[in-house]
């Protein structure tokens, strides 16, 4: 199901887990909106956003992570499909989206940290990097948190970048995307898509 791509050559996409608001960023960046079910768990594939004309391609991957009433392996599976096409498409992915809850996102990170266990956080961000595909994290929901920079700072730590966050704009973008301020982003995007030689993109960020 998840061979529905359209044939583009540059693409970025959204990643993370269900709820975290991905489907919300993705309806402020196209200005069109997608079914999203009320429930976790109901992207199953990804929502591919393609303009006529520019050879590109916005994808929202289905959220991964801990959904309630869906069996682990379907979880297991969406998290594995998600993987397998970043994989198969990092040569065309430009930017890859990771889509993070501000206020919950250090707690889940530490809740699931130990000897055997990476957060799924933690594992997409480095395997982004590792596929050769530059990560920016969209810290959602910020509008309700009040610690702005010690939550971001956190973050950053738990990510393997050195904090102040400020130093890492190109990467760490705090936004509110039902409030339509996804400014942070947008600028993070530009930078990569600028040092691909894609300017000729900022007229969707």
């Amino acid at each position: 199901m998840f061979e529905s791509r359209p044939d583009r050559g540059s693409e970025v996409v959204l990643v993370g887990r269900s709820n975290v608001g991905k489907s919300t960023l993705m309806r402020e960046l196209t200005g069109h909106t997608f079914d999203t079910g009320q429930n976790p768990g109901v992207t199953r594939s990804p929502n591919h956003y393609d303009w006529t004309g520019p050879d590109f391609v916005l994808t929202d991957l289905p959220g991964f992570g801990f959904m309630k009433g869906v069996p682990d392996e379907v979880r297991e599976q969406i998290k594995t499909d998600v993987v397998r096409y970043v994989e198969r498409h990092a040569e065309e992915i430009i930017v890859g989206v990771l889509v993070v809850d501000g206020k919950a996102a250090v707690d889940i990170i530490d809740r699931h940290s130990g000897p055997d266990e990476i957060p799924h956080d933690v594992e997409l961000f480095h395997f982004l990097r590792e596929v050769g595909v530059e990560p920016v994290v969209a810290v959602n929901k910020m509008d309700k948190v009040d610690d702005e920079d010690e939550r971001l700072n956190d973050l950053c730590d738990r990510l393997g970048l050195h904090p102040p966050w400020q130093q890492w704009q190109e990467t760490i973008a705090p936004i509110s995307a039902k409030r339509g301020n996804i400014d942070a982003l947008s600028e993070a995007v530009r930078t990569h898509l600028h040092d691909a030689q894609r300017d000729d993109l900022f007229q969707f960020f």
